[in-house]
């Protein structure tokens, strides 16, 4: 192997070895949201015309879970090797910071599309999906999942202990990930909330998903994958210029 993929197969083996937790906790989860929201709300909300609540709600749920798990991958990764005190060997060797990008991204987005597709699996028998367009399906996953591994890192590298990482999480992504729509159309919003949805980088992620099942969505997936396209360049330039720095990692 050479640097990089030996780093990447290492950030792979370090969630798949509690892979009960890193992967099947999260797809409980999925189902404990589907089953209470899907047998509550069944019946009460009407998204999309031939489109019942249900359906709406698993590609919801795959992306939610997408998301929040690519982004827990990296910056657990780096908070732990911090706390622990290995990150110093990672230091001593002689890989460059596109390197560790990769690795630590590419990681991500593995474990991020394993807990997707696990979820998927277990919620599809819930109800019935179709697949208008599956390439905007696979888009999606992979560029969301890329985006949330490295904002995770670039919260890695900020956060000097746990409780700094699990504010990052609870006040940052856990609400703009439950604000995307993946609950509800933006559409039934007032107003003025559906204006600052707008502002919201995870709505766009989620509802382009959702538009590779159903051919439906809020907006245009071709104005979703512009925004995405962008936030994700912004965000991988701002954490490589960090690990180009050693923004904490280095003394």
């Amino acid at each position: 192997m050479t640097g990089w993929q030996a780093l990447f197969y290492k950030e792979v083996l370090r969630f798949w070895k509690v892979s009960f937790q890193t992967v099947a906790a999260p797809v409980l989860t999925a189902v404990l949201y589907l089953m209470i929201f899907g047998h509550v709300l069944e019946d009460r909300v009407h998204v999309y015309e031939g489109v019942n609540y249900t359906s709406f709600l698993v590609p919801g749920l795959v992306m939610m879970s997408v998301l929040q798990n690519a982004f827990a991958n990296s910056s657990s990764s780096l908070v732990q090797s911090k706390i622990m005190g290995n990150l110093v060997f990672l230091l001593l060797t002689p890989l460059s910071h596109w390197s560790w990008f990769v690795a630590y991204v590419g990681s991500s987005v593995v474990r991020g599309l394993a807990v997707g597709t696990g979820v998927f699996a277990v919620t599809v028998w819930f109800t019935h999906l179709s697949f208008v367009a599956p390439l905007w399906i696979v888009v999606f996953a992979i560029m969301g999942a890329a985006l949330l591994g490295a904002l995770g890192l670039i919260a890695g590298l900020w956060a000097d202990k746990f409780d700094q990482m699990a504010a990052f999480q609870n006040f940052v992504v856990v609400p703009m990930t439950f604000l995307s729509g993946v609950f509800y159309s933006i559409h039934s919003l007032p107003t003025f909330w559906q204006q600052v949805s707008h502002l919201n980088p995870f709505f766009y992620m989620i509802d382009g998903f959702r538009y590779g099942f159903f051919g439906k969505s809020d907006v245009s997936p071709w104005l979703s994958l512009g925004i995405v396209s962008v936030a994700l360049l912004v965000v991988s330039a701002v954490a490589v210029n960090l690990l180009r720095t050693g923004y904490k990692i280095r003394t």
